[in-house]
Parts: C-alpha cells; sequence; structure tokens
C-alpha cells in the first residue's frame, strides 16, 4: 500500500494535518483487515491438516506400517479359516460319498419315475423260453454252490495254533457261511423281483458281495466274479420273464374281451335273424290266408311288409358274413378324462350304443358321451386308419389296444370326414349331464350358487 505523503514545500496548515490523520486511519484499517483475513486463512490450514491427519512422518509411517501388519494378520487368519472350510467341505463330501455307495434306494416311487422303457436283457419268444433258460441258469448256480464249485474263493495257506488242517476246516466253515448269506440275499432279490427293479437288486447284490470281501479280507473270503455274475444272470433273466408274463398276459386279456366282444355281436346277429325268420313266417301265413280268401288289397298290403324283413334278413346276412363291416364311434368322458381325450373304435354290435354303455361301467365315474357313430362296410380299416392318423396323439404309447388320443373331438372329426365322407351327424360339445350336474351341486354345497347356470349346469368356470 502506498503511503500518503504531503509536500516538504507545502505548509501544514490545521486542514491539511486532519487529511493526513484520516488517510493514516484508513490505512491503519485497512492492514488490520488484511491481518485478520491471513489470520482466518491460517485457521482453515490449520483445521484441514488437522482433518487430514498431519502428522510428523515418522509416526504417520508407524501408523501406515501397524495397519499393514493388522491387515496381514487378518488376511492370514481368513485364509486359516477358508482352508479349514474347504477341509470340512472336503471330508463331508467324502463321508457322503461313502454313505451314498452303501445305501441302496428302495422308494417304488424313485424307481418308477426311472423306469423307462424296459429293454430286454435276451430276446427270447415267449414266457416258456424263458423258464426253460431260467432253469438251465438255477441248474449251474446249484453246482457251483456244492463243495469245490467254484461259488466262494479263498486263501489256502490259513493255520490255527500252527496247524493247516485246522486253518482250513476255519477257512472251509467261514466260506460256507459267507454264500449262505450271498444266496439268501440274491434268493430274496429272486423272489421279490419285478422288471423296474433290476437295476436296484443288481446293486445290492453287489453291496453284498463288496460286504462278503472286505468281513472275510483277512481270509481272502470272496463271491467269484463268475459266480456273482451267473446270479446276476438270474436276476436279469427273472426280469425279462416277468416282463413277457405280464405282456402276454395284457395280450391274452385283450384277446379275450375281443373275442367276448365277437361273441356277443354274433348272439345279436343269431337272435335278430331268428326274430325275422320267425316274423317272415306269420307274414308268409298271413299272406297264404289272404290269398285264400280273396283278399288281394291285403295280400299287396303283406307283400309289401314281407318284402322289408326279407331286406332286414339280408342285411344280417351281410353283417354276419362280412367281419369288417360295422360301427366306427368316436366318444369322450370329460368328467374322468378331461376335454382334450377321446376314444376312437369299432364294434360289430347291432346296437353300437350297448358297446358305448359297456364301456362307460362302474370302471369310469361317468358315462361316455357319443360325438360320432356311424356304420361302414370297412370299420375295420376307417378305424385303422384314425389310429394311424392320430398316432402322434396316442396317450398310451406301449399298449397300443388302448385306443385313447389326446385331441378334442373337432379336431379328429376332420379325420373322420375325410375318411368316411360327410358325417351326418356330429356333436361337438358333449352333453356331459351326469358331470355337470356333479359339479353344480359340489358348487351349491359350497356356498357358491352363482356358480351355477339356470339350467342347473356350470356356467362360470370349468
Amino acid at each position: 500500500m502506498n503511503k500518503s505523503k504531503l509536500p516538504e514545500d507545502q505548509p501544514i496548515t490545521f486542514f491539511s494535518a486532519q487529511k493526513a490523520a484520516r488517510q493514516l486511519a484508513d490505512e491503519v484499517r485497512a492492514l488490520r483487515g488484511q491481518l485478520a483475513d491471513a489470520a482466518r486463512e491460517r485457521d482453515v490450514a490449520m483445521n484441514k491438516l488437522q482433518e487430514l491427519g498431519a502428522l510428523p512422518i515418522l509416526e504417520i509411517q508407524a501408523r501406515v506400517e501397524k495397519a499393514r501388519k493388522q491387515a496381514s494378520a487378518e488376511v492370514a487368519q481368513m485364509k486359516s479359516e477358508l482352508a479349514q472350510v474347504r477341509a470340512d467341505i472336503a471330508a463331508s463330501t467324502a463321508q457322503l460319498d461313502q454313505v451314498r455307495a452303501t445305501i441302496v434306494a428302495t422308494e417304488d416311487l424313485a424307481l418308477l419315475q426311472e423306469a423307462g422303457v424296459y429293454q430286454y436283457q435276451h430276446i427270447l419268444s415267449d414266457a416258456v423260453a424263458y423258464q426253460a433258460r431260467l432253469k438251465s441258469i438255477q441248474e449251474d448256480i446249484k453246482a457251483m454252490s456244492r463243495k469245490d464249485g467254484g461259488a466262494i474263493l479263498s486263501t489256502t495257506a490259513w493255520t490255527v495254533n500252527g496247524s493247516q488242517t485246522e486253518g482250513r476246516a476255519m477257512v472251509r466253515d467261514f466260506s460256507k457261511l459267507m454264500l449262505r448269506a450271498f444266496n439268501a440275499e440274491a434268493d430274496t432279490l429272486v423272489q421279490g423281483l419285478k422288471p423296474f427293479k433290476l437295476q436296484n437288486a443288481l446293486e445290492r447284490l453287489r453291496k453284498v458281495a463288496d460286504t462278503i470281501a472286505k468281513l472275510g479280507a483277512t481270509m481272502s473270503i470272496r463271491v467269484s466274479g463268475s459266480y456273482f455274475e451267473l446270479r446276476a444272470q438270474e436276476l436279469k433273466l427273472t426280469a425279462d420273464y416277468l416282463h413277457k408274463l405280464a405282456a402276454e398276459k395284457e395280450a391274452e386279456r385283450q384277446e379275450r374281451e375281443r373275442l367276448k366282444e365277437e361273441r356277443r355281436a354274433q348272439q345279436e346277429i343269431e337272435r335278430e335273424k331268428a326274430r325275422l325268420e320267425k316274423e317272415r313266417k306269420h307274414y308268409e301265413n298271413a299272406l297264404a290266408a289272404l290269398i285264400a280268401k280273396g283278399d288281394d288289397e291285403g295280400a299287396a298290403r303283406i307283400r309289401d311288409q314281407l318284402g322289408d324283413v326279407d331286406k332286414a334278413i339280408a342285411d344280417v346276412d351281410y353283417r354276419a358274413a362280412n367281419i369288417r363291416a360295422g360301427y366306427v364311434y368316436l366318444i369322450s368322458n370329460i368328467g374322468s378324462f378331461g376335454e382334450r381325450m377321446i376314444k376312437v373304435g369299432m364294434t360289430r354290435r347291432l346296437d353300437p350304443l350297448d358297446r358305448v354303455r359297456e364301456l362307460g361301467d362302474a370302471s369310469v365315474p361317468f358315462n361316455f358321451d357319443v360325438h360320432a357313430l356311424f356304420f361302414s362296410k370297412d370299420a375295420v380299416g376307417i378305424e385303422t386308419a384314425m389310429h394311424e392318423r392320430l398316432s402322434a396323439f396316442r396317450v398310451n404309447v406301449v399298449n397300443r389296444r388302448r385306443e385313447f388320443f389326446n385331441v378334442t373331438p373337432l379336431e379328429a372329426k376332420a379325420h373322420l370326414a375325410e375318411l368316411a365322407g360327410e358325417l351326418l351327424e356330429f356333436h361337438e360339445v358333449p352333453e356331459a349331464e351326469e358331470y355337470r350336474q356333479s359339479l353344480a351341486l359340489l358348487a351349491v354345497a359350497k356356498g357358491d350358487p352363482s356358480f351355477v347356470g339356470a339350467n342347473g349346469f356350470i356356467s362360470g368356470r370349468k
């Protein structure tokens, strides 16, 4: 700041001295303000240094080194704890694997879910052939189970009290005991075997053999590989036999059902023909009487009726002679199987609804509804063609005698129309009267009357 000076040659007066004093006072106030600002800046700087931890270098370095050591110790401790956790996990995993190795699943539901399509271990023609092969294997099992048959292997250098004779006797006794235990388990597995349990049974048999080898390790007592394989073959063949036997029984049941249906159809045809023949005889007697009386008009009327009877007899004879003729039906049962399920079949019954009523017997909760029903000279061919067209939607792909398909009646209608021509009658929506009434009654019982329409059927939900 420039200081104000008065000219040396200017005389000092009262007024000039007063002005100079004021200038000096202003300069003093300005300097004091600058000093105050500097003090404030110094205080701010000191506060920031305090906040930043401004300390002597040695103290800072000491604190940094202390923090570094503490962090290293914590990292080392965490590494140690992590290693311990990993060791515990490894030990638990090993223990779990050991437990799993000694456990054989026996739950039928789990085994059934993993059953898949059964694959035969041996391809034989029928159950009788399997029985013969089983008998041969069982004879081999008996032969190997006899003394020195090779079922059990063991050491020959065992001694008791220095005596090899006593040692051989002990090994022989223990070997018999082990073989008895193995055979008992194998026989139990064979007796209780079901085809879908084959792998489970083989696993259990392997576990028994392993257990015998562990218990007899000191004497080298173990089940021979050839004997184990023989008993495993017995299990596999037994499973094949049981599956083949079940398949043959199902085929026989289906064939009996077919023959029963054929007999019923034939009996209906015979009864209908006998009725028509009896009716024809009555018309012939009436015609002879009218002719004898000279009633030409009455005779003409009887001749027309007799012609209708002859036509009916001819139709019945045709049905009896042509085994491919019959009725093709398309039915559903939404109360039992839902809306996307139909059955396509054929019957040679004179009244096809008799067959439909039989299908809706006590084995299902509700009756079947007929969507389409028509007569064809080749009902067998149309039924087969329908099954082929709907094969991708077949419900039971194993037993193809089950004629149920996962489609709606409307989806099947197009195929029927192509195969059978114009359908005279087709009902898209099933009546399902008992089913709908049952739902309505249940809705009312649950206190939801709005659920039921004016006609007593379900109105708002499926």
